[in-house]
């Protein structure tokens, strides 16, 4: 079998952006991958077109090989640009060997481990008072979610700025009412997008009792580990992290340093099956928890759920931005 044409699909989908990538090959078995890298889709499309000159021809099987070769063969490796554009590929080439074989991905990957997917959902940003928020979370739980996130009270103003002081306050308020009406055995988390500082996130935490928190998902950014390891002495929250990391060596610090609690592993940016794997197992000898975040279509929904039937060290799965009715 080789690879004969590679084709990727910048698409607007909903209110956002998604590429998606065909890999076709002689034997008409082809696979579909897709790349994480949102807002940034010609740059990878640009990186796909480059790597298809000397893909085509190819064999789909040698997936290891592919990967290794795309990654080192030019003297700047890596990059988030030409690791969506790897996952993507990486994911594509599963799909072939998986429907040449007869068998799912998950086969591949060494079989499942589970029969079904824990996932938690989200309630959206908390509302003016939180009474609609707090209704949404109980709806949720009612439907069989035991693990509910939230995003920040004062997301944005009118004029689309975050103010992190206006946020900050209220949202503390709210989560603690919200831990006192939903009860201990919920597990509840927040998102802050890596939309505060060093000290606005201590803060934050601070204004909570310890246990109102299970999880505190990317408060600040990660380009210095070395400021997530001193917020780690100012609060006791296990914290989330790692959906935009773009392979195994941006979350060499993290888990190395025992920094986090949760890899938020995503398997359009990181590499595709190929790296995830190798994550988390690292991840799982230093007890670390998977929590796979979802990109944007049903291509890398579907292939996360492959991965996560697999994963020892998983605890769940990014669902959706659900608002219960």
């Amino acid at each position: 079998m080789k690879i004969t044409a590679i084709k990727p699909y910048p698409v607007w989908v909903g209110h956002r952006n998604q590429l998606i990538v065909k890999v076709e090959t002689d034997q008409g078995v082809f696979g579909w991958g897709e790349s994480g890298l949102s807002g940034r889709e010609k740059a990878v499309v640009g990186a796909i077109e480059h790597f298809a000159q000397f893909l085509v021809g190819r064999n789909p099987f040698e997936i290891g090989r592919i990967w290794q070769e795309l990654y080192r063969s030019q003297y700047f490796e890596g990059g988030r640009v030409l690791l969506a554009a790897q996952s993507a590929l990486d994911i594509a080439l599963h799909d072939i060997k998986g429907k040449a074989l007869g068998v799912p991905v998950y086969e591949l990957l060494g079989g499942k481990h589970r029969e079904f997917i824990p996932t938690f959902a989200s309630t959206g940003s908390i509302s003016e008072d939180g009474a609609e928020t707090l209704e949404s979370a109980k709806k949720l739980i009612a439907r069989g979610w035991n693990c509910i996130r939230f995003f920040p009270a004062a997301w944005n103003d009118a004029t689309g700025i975050f103010e992190p002081r206006e946020s900050i306050g209220r949202t503390a308020k709210f989560l603690v009412k919200a831990r006192e009406a939903l009860g201990d055995d919920v597990v509840l988390g927040i998102d802050y997008h890596h939309r505060l500082s060093v000290a606005e996130t201590a803060s934050f935490c601070q204004k909570m009792p310890s246990g109102t928190l299970d999880f505190l998902e990317e408060p600040i950014r990660d380009e210095t580990p070395e400021a997530y390891e001193s917020l780690r002495t100012m609060t006791d929250v296990p914290f989330a992290i790692g959906e935009e990391f773009a392979s195994k060596w941006q979350f060499l610090p993290f888990i190395e340093r025992g920094i986090h609690q949760y890899n938020r592993l995503d398997l359009c940016n990181v590499g595709g099956f190929t790296e995830a794997m190798k994550v988390a197992g690292w991840s799982e000898a230093h007890y670390v928890d998977l929590m796979p975040h979802k990109q944007l279509g049903p291509i890398c929904i579907t292939a996360t759920i492959h991965l996560s039937g697999k994963l020892q060290n998983f605890f769940a799965l990014d669902f959706a931005a659900f608002r219960a009715e």
